[in-house]
């Protein structure tokens, strides 16, 4: 029987370790791909970025956060942190005091119209990955992060890339 030319060819001599790769590539598109659907449903339904929700949705429970904090909760570096709240307060969504002692340091507190983005922001804030983590069991959570740190040696992967928002490159 001959293949059409939309299927693709069959090769008879695969390698079961290619067969392997194959399945884990495709198990890696369809966790990019989730994580990607659901930022694209967030910034289209509520105009912000998937970092953007979460740094609004982590203002909003903890009223008075400082920029270290955001970024130490977020665990982003605070550069990073301090990128999303510009835009965030730019947008009049939250504004930055400075009160106490220190008044270099700001003290993050959310605004009516970041309450009302969140308010018809689908959930979860903190993007579906996390979440779908915080699930797994403890033991799968360790076997995870081991053999993501081989992968991880194996690609060279930069470490500071670790500090990024998926919905960052997206």
């Amino acid at each position: 029987m001959k293949a059409s030319r939309t299927s693709p060819p069959l090769l008879a001599s695969k390698a079961p370790a290619d067969d392997a790769a194959a399945q884990v590539l495709r198990q890696f598109r369809q966790v990019f791909n989730a994580v990607k659907t659901h930022f694209q449903h967030v910034e289209k339904q509520v105009g912000l970025g998937g970092a953007q929700l979460w740094a609004l949705n982590t203002v909003r429970e903890q009223p008075g956060i400082g920029m270290g904090e955001l970024a130490r909760a977020m665990d982003i570096h605070q550069s990073t942190a301090s990128n999303l709240t510009k835009g965030l307060i730019e947008r009049q969504m939250i504004e930055a005091v400075r009160e106490g002692e220190d008044r270099r340091a700001v003290q993050l507190r959310l605004l009516p119209a970041g309450a009302r983005v969140l308010r018809s922001a689908p959930a979860p804030f903190t993007g579906v990955l996390p979440g779908a983590l915080r699930r797994l069991d403890p033991k799968v959570l360790r076997r995870l992060s081991k053999d993501l740190a081989l992968l991880i040696v194996e690609l060279d992967a930069d470490e500071h890339a670790a500090h990024i928002p998926l919905s960052e490159g997206i």
